[in-house]
């Protein structure tokens, strides 16, 4: 692919992005290709239809998901503080508004490219809760789906206008949560501990 080619597309992949989590996945191709600074022509040149945009843009957040988990896994010394910084950089991403597109763009999730980058992910994210709970400070009885559900509910947005000043407390309550992940665990928690394969069954 040509280098302005390239950026194009990535213009547009980032344009969509942020699109999706103002106004969710239904919002204009038009509107994405305006913010993006290309012609429509373009924007359908690299995405003939809206799933295959849906499917790029979150291939595009899993990605930095992982770049995130392996950057904290490598950089910090601190197992749990490694965790932590996962947590938050995830949230950045805005994973509770995008976890949506996947149910919306048909047969995406089961599409190899997904599967292979969500196996990734799951690994990564492994990797970092059980060098924590290694340490002795991650509580045992929790698994990555769990950690995910969590992060993703704390990150969705809440409908209505009215509710968009509610971002600004997003990093504080992940904060609480992961002070409820150190062990030693203070309760017993109900159910079993969730992997991100079963909240693909779910989907």
């Amino acid at each position: 692919m040509r280098a302005d080619a390239l950026r194009n597309r990535e213009r547009i992949i980032s344009a969509a992005r942020e699109m999706f989590v103002e106004q969710g996945a239904d919002v204009p191709m038009d509107e994405v290709a305006r913010r993006a600074g290309v012609g429509n022509a373009t924007l359908y040149r690299h995405f003939p239809d809206r799933d295959e945009l849906i499917h790029r843009v979150t291939l595009h957040v899993m990605e930095r998901i992982i770049d995130q988990a392996d950057s904290a896994l490598t950089e910090e010394t601190d197992a749990f503080e490694a965790l932590g910084r996962f947590v938050h950089a995830a949230a950045e991403e805005r994973i509770g508004a995008l976890c949506p597109l996947i149910s919306q763009a048909g047969d995406a999730k089961d599409h190899p490219e997904t599967v292979e980058a969500g196996e990734r992910l799951d690994r990564a994210i492994n990797t970092l809760m059980e060098r924590a709970r290694s340490a002795g400070l991650l509580r045992p009885d929790v698994a990555v789906g769990d950690l995910m559900v969590a992060v993703t509910q704390l990150t969705r947005p809440l409908p209505g206008d009215g509710c968009s000043g509610f971002d600004g407390y997003v990093h504080r309550h992940l904060q609480l949560l992961l002070d409820g992940l150190r062990a030693p665990a203070r309760s017993e928690l109900p159910g079993s501990a969730a992997t991100l394969e079963d909240l693909r069954q779910l989907s």
